[in-house]
Order: structure tokens, then sequence, then C-alpha cells
């Protein structure tokens, strides 16, 4: 089934064209990720993309987007603030209820931030507030999940066991990653893009080295 799709647009921010002529189709189940060097126009798909599906879709951004004058625990909690009545959220706001709590805690003891539950995101370090993104995302429970580069200020290892909690509990994932490698390891599909075009759509085993170079490679 089609999630989403798009036929030759073009797209951008105030007027301006970032992305012209852009194609593409995301089924679900699907695992697509998008690379390409900064400013290729990653994040403006992204965003886009996400504006399609935004009921559908948990967000990773890549400015994180956390409340520093919450706790971890809040900013967590926030996943799921469209799902509660009001009267709800103000009450797990003052005095968490026991089930919220301990469904956070087990995601922040997959993330390795257990003991991080009640500071605040100015406490932590920037690898740490990634991976507190990551918690509200996967707490929101959505099909669909969004990152721009979800895992940029993780090493290797934390990072790939990362990615794959993400691609693991969403139905569809849309990602984009600075990482080849951990590109051609998680993606089903990968998009190349550069000079404001996709430059290619395909399975990971289909791309070339050289294609990957060229992505890279200053004009």
């Amino acid at each position: 089934m089609t999630l989403l799709s798009l036929t030759d647009e073009t797209i951008g921010y105030n007027g301006e064209a970032v992305l012209t002529d852009v194609s593409l189709a995301v089924d679900a189940g699907e695992t697509v990720v998008f690379v390409g060097e900064s400013g290729a126009g990653k994040s403006t798909l992204l965003a886009h993309l996400y504006a399609l599906c935004r009921d559908q879709a948990a967000l990773v951004p890549q400015d994180l987007g956390l409340a520093d004058n919450l706790s971890v625990f809040h900013n967590v909690y926030m996943g799921r603030l469209d799902r509660n009545s009001l009267w709800t959220n103000l009450r797990n706001l003052f005095w968490p209820a026991n089930a919220c709590a301990r469904e956070v805690k087990q995601l922040l003891t997959d993330l390795s931030l257990a003991d991080k539950m009640g500071e605040r995101p100015t406490e932590l370090s920037g690898g740490q507030r990634q991976r507190v993104a990551v918690a509200r995302a996967l707490y929101k429970g959505a099909d669909i999940v969004i990152g721009d580069e979800p895992v940029s200020a993780l090493d290797e290892t934390l990072g790939r066991d990362v990615l794959d909690l993400l691609v693991s509990r969403h139905q569809t994932a849309l990602l984009a990653l600075h990482d080849v490698e951990a590109a051609l390891a998680v993606a089903d599909r990968m998009v190349g893009l550069k000079n404001g075009r996709v430059h290619f759509d395909k399975a990971p085993a289909h791309v070339t080295r050289a294609e990957l170079q060229y992505l890279y490679e200053r004009d």
C-alpha cells in the first residue's frame, strides 16, 4: 500500500525552490533513507513528507525540539500529548501515573538513559539529548517515524542500536543519515539527493560506490 506519493513536485520554503522534479512513492513497511551532502535538501524533503502524514507519524527533528525547562520524563511523555485529555496531561505533569512512568522508564532503559529520567535536557550531553528525542518518538507509538539525522551525535555502535530500535518499532521509517554505511545497513531503499534533485532511488544492493561518491563531490 502506498502511503506517500510525490510526482514532479517542487519543494522549498517561502517561495524559493530547494528541490525540483521530485517523484517519490513510499509504501507501508519500507525503510527509506535519504543521503547527500549538507544542503542537498534532505531536511526540506523530510519536512514536506512529515506535513503530508503528520497524524500518522512520529518525528525526530534535527533541532530535537526538547523543552529544556521540563524533565526527561516529561519530554518523552510529550510524544502522547495529543492522545490524552487536558486533565490527564495536567495530572501527569505534576503527578505522573505509575503506568506512564513505567512505560517511559522502559524506553529510557532501552536507550541507556534510565538514570536520566528526572534530569532536564540542559544537564545532558548532546548524544543523550538526541536519545531523549528518539524516546519521545518511540513513545508516540505511530506507524511512521521520520528522523532527520536522528543518530548524528552518537558513536557508531550506539547509533546502529538506536537506528535498529527506530526501524523495528515502526511500520515505516523515513530517515536522513549522514553515515553512508549506516544507511546501507538499515535501508530498504536509498534516495540520493544532489543539486536539488533526486539523483538515484534504489535498493542499497544496487547503489554503486561511484554513485555515493558523486553525491559528496564538490561541483
